[in-house]
């Protein structure tokens, strides 16, 4: 059949493959992204680790060891000048992301050599994935579901609650710090295949669909990763038919099923929005 016509090449299986595990760890992370409240967080550090993504390119270093360390220096940097009061954390991630951003465009002109790696970076290159590309999702999956399973009440807590979990005991700046690097880890793994400018739709979308199907937080955790994982494999395959940029196809698949549910749910999927159960 014409529709399995692409499972033939090696590229796009392994594409295939990639796109399911970062729709299901994009989901299952994005959970918390959204409970949380911090869209903006990620969006930023996606902008961020991209400054760090172009720096790689133009030495010559590993990108996962490159824009790595330069993402957990943003993180660390958004922290401190958000701690010390004078302006706020949205702020301090606006200008402190912005500037990463920023020089990763610089470079980009600056280095002709290192323009076709960085585009990929920011559009995405899911076709051109490696071994060491799927390998590397699947070591942020893993890690994803043993953090989470290990520290499931803790980190529960910490989201809905934390200046009662802080007197109950947890350490809720070590839970906030085990988040933001749990969601440097995905943005990081997962770049090279939606792109920076896409990542931030699919730590969103599939968990904001997953809240308005559900008022269970449990529940939250298993039908997000789920809905990532299926819009990531239906839009790559309906991208080969069809000829479109992978990553746009997987996001305007999530964009379609979020307007379906919402006109399905109505108004219970709108309270479930407005209020958790765990």
């Amino acid at each position: 059949m014409k529709i399995f016509e692409p499972f033939q090449f090696e590229f796009f299986r392994n594409g295939l493959v990639v796109a399911v595990l970062a729709g299901a760890i994009c989901g299952l992370i994005g959970v918390y992204v959204i409970l949380r409240q911090m869209s903006y967080i990620g969006h930023g550090l996606s902008h961020s680790i991209f400054g760090g993504a172009a720096a790689s390119a133009v030495v010559s270093v590993n990108f996962y060891i490159g824009a790595g360390l330069w993402g957990l220096l943003s993180a660390l940097m958004i922290g401190r000048v958000a701690r010390r009061g004078k302006i706020g954390s949205d702020a301090a991630i606006g200008v402190i992301t912005t500037a990463s951003f920023a020089l990763g465009l610089a470079l980009s002109n600056l280095f002709g050599q290192a323009k076709r790696s960085i585009d990929a970076v920011l559009f995405g290159s899911i076709l051109g994935v490696t071994r060491n590309d799927v390998a590397a999702v699947f070591g942020a999956g893993v890690l994803a579901v043993v953090v989470i399973w290990v520290c499931y009440r803790r980190l529960l807590f910490a989201t809905f609650d934390p200046e009662v979990a802080a007197v109950s005991g947890v350490n809720v700046p070590r839970m906030e710090a085990l988040l933001m690097l749990m969601l440097a880890v995905t943005i990081l793994c997962t770049m090279k295949v939606m792109g920076v400018l896409l990542i931030s739709a699919l730590l969103v979308t599939p968990a904001v669909i997953a809240r308005m199907l559900t008022n269970s937080f449990a529940r939250m955790l298993v039908i997000a990763p789920i809905i990532g994982a299926v819009c990531g494999f239906c839009g790559m395959l309906l991208s080969y038919h069809i000829d479109v940029s992978p990553g746009a196809t997987i996001i305007l698949m999530a964009s379609g099923v979020f307007l379906v549910v919402f006109t399905v749910t109505g108004t219970r999927g709108r309270r479930n929005v407005g209020g958790m159960v765990h």
